[in-house]
């Protein structure tokens, strides 16, 4: 997830609680896919380096030498941020 805005494009700081969550995410690792019915690999639909969209709700937290990473599953994922 992205960190979140701390300050409001006028210049107001925020407190935490009145931040909100980060719905923005950068995916840095994918998998393989999954298993469609009938066995086939199903490819994933988002690449590293993709920014994307996620529910406020959800996500399996993961912390790897101090950092905190979200694991999504394919299907869970809102959108993708197009350039």
């Amino acid at each position: 997830r992205c960190a979140a805005e701390t300050v409001t494009k006028g210049g107001i700081m925020l407190l935490e609680k009145s931040q909100g969550k980060v719905l923005q995410a950068t995916v840095v690792a994918v998998g393989s896919g999954s298993k469609g019915k009938s066995g086939e690999i199903q490819p994933v639909s988002v690449k590293v380096g993709e920014k994307i969209l996620l529910p406020e709700y959800g996500g399996t937290k993961v912390v790897l030498e101090e950092k905190e990473y979200y694991l999504f599953r394919d299907g869970d994922i809102l959108g993708k941020y197009v350039d």
